[in-house]
């Protein structure tokens, strides 16, 4: 009987962070402790209600997907894995663990200021401040390239500082697609493969119309 302890050991979910190109890593977050569940939401793109003929069958692009889930932070447990946060107790609990995520949905402080500067010498256009690629990377076959929509962060316990050392944090994203990335970047490539992915599982797979009670085609 093989002992627990040499049972494989489950990889770790995560983000990785690459510049607007795609070409370089700025920075991997490697989940502490996997999600127990994540609720996928997929809605298709079809016609507009209403549409006659061959039309009301036609998509006009890829699904929206969001992906929900929770994850935990914990500063008194050493569960993480080689390359993950290290949490370090005592010395402001999980809070630069915390801002690991926070940061990716905020500009860089440097780029607000060069903003508010441009837009006082009466800049004609500012164009929006430019953000890093994020892939959600649930084991290698599903690598995404995603926008966070929404953390929620409830803190549960906290140090003589005040500084948290246990929070749940449930985190929203939103799939990017060839609709939101122009083809031929890295994160319009990452998700063409996924769907690639997604079409090749599909392949072969189905019951048979005996199985709905019918006899033959409908």
């Amino acid at each position: 009987m093989v002992a627990l302890s040499q049972s494989p050991r489950a990889l770790k979910g995560g983000f990785v962070v690459m510049d607007g190109d795609g070409k370089a890593v700025i920075r991997t977050i490697v989940f502490q402790f996997n999600p127990d569940s994540l609720t996928r939401r997929l809605t298709p793109a079809g016609a507009q209600s209403g549409a006659e003929g061959t039309a009301a069958l036609r998509l006009t692009g890829p699904p929206q997907e969001t992906l929900t889930f929770e994850i935990e932070l914990d500063a008194t447990d050493s569960s993480v894995a080689p390359g993950g946060p290290v949490l370090a107790p005592g010395e402001e609990g999980i809070t630069a663990d915390l801002a690991l995520l926070e940061v990716l949905i905020s500009p860089k402080v440097d780029d607000m200021v060069a903003g508010h500067e441009m837009a006082m010498r009466g800049a004609l256009e500012i164009l929006p401040l430019p953000s890093p690629l994020v892939l959600l990377v649930l084991g290698p076959n599903r690598v995404l390239p995603v926008r966070i929509t929404d953390v929620s962060v409830t803190e549960e316990a906290f140090d003589t500082n005040l500084d948290p050392i246990r929070a749940r944090l449930s985190i929203g994203t939103s799939v990017l697609t060839v609709d939101d990335l122009a083809w031929g970047t890295k994160g319009a490539e990452l998700y063409m493969a996924a769907l690639a992915r997604r079409e090749k599982r599909a392949e072969g797979k189905g019951g048979a119309l005996s199985a709905l009670g019918l006899s033959g085609t409908p």
